[in-house]
């Protein structure tokens, strides 16, 4: 019998991506064996409980740097001990004290190297190229700037904003899931 992947996600908001990864890869491919967010309002924090999967919520706001909450978030992935980290809509900068020590991937909403931190989706959409898309990159403490595993182009030709936001939208969670089955 081939031993299970285990991996952990990473997320700061409704959890959208973290359910995608839960309906598609969890438990069969690989087991989600722990949810950690650093929103203790975060809407994903119902997706974990539901899948009853375990849930850690690290408060950012309760920390004085960023270092000391990368520790915490380290040191509570360790404990689960996951073949890879998933960031999926995690909203923190994170420190080295995070990025040499857990392995991970991040998924984010435009073609990097164009438009690397917040407000992507807008930016792409605004720019002068024709495609946008989203990417999947291996995370190091640079914001947005490990190497690309996966790539996925959108077309903006003929498209609204709300139109393109959508599209992005549905084709990060596809390429999330294809780039971590990729990875492991």
């Amino acid at each position: 019998m081939v031993k299970r992947k285990k991996i952990a996600v990473l997320f700061s908001g409704k959890g959208s991506n973290f359910a995608h990864i839960v309906n598609t890869l969890h438990p069969e491919e690989a087991e989600v064996v722990v949810a950690l967010t650093n929103n203790p309002e975060a809407e994903g924090i119902a997706v974990a409980k539901e899948a009853d999967i375990p849930l850690e919520i690290v408060d950012s706001k309760a920390y004085e740097s960023r270092e000391t909450f990368d520790t915490e978030v380290v040191k509570r992935l360790q404990y689960y001990a996951p073949d890879l980290t998933v960031l999926a809509g995690f909203m923190r900068i994170l420190t080295p004290v995070f990025t040499e020590h857990v392995k991970s991937v991040n998924l984010h909403p435009s073609l990097l190297p164009r438009h690397k931190g917040l407000n992507a989706i807008e930016k792409s959409y605004n720019d002068a190229y024709e495609e946008g898309g989203v990417s999947v990159h291996w995370v190091t403490s640079e914001l947005d700037g490990g190497e690309i595993i996966l790539q996925k182009k959108v077309c903006k030709e003929g498209l609204s904003f709300e139109q393109y936001d959508q599209t992005i939208r549905q084709i990060e969670k596809e390429v999330l899931v294809e780039a971590i089955r990729k990875v492991l």
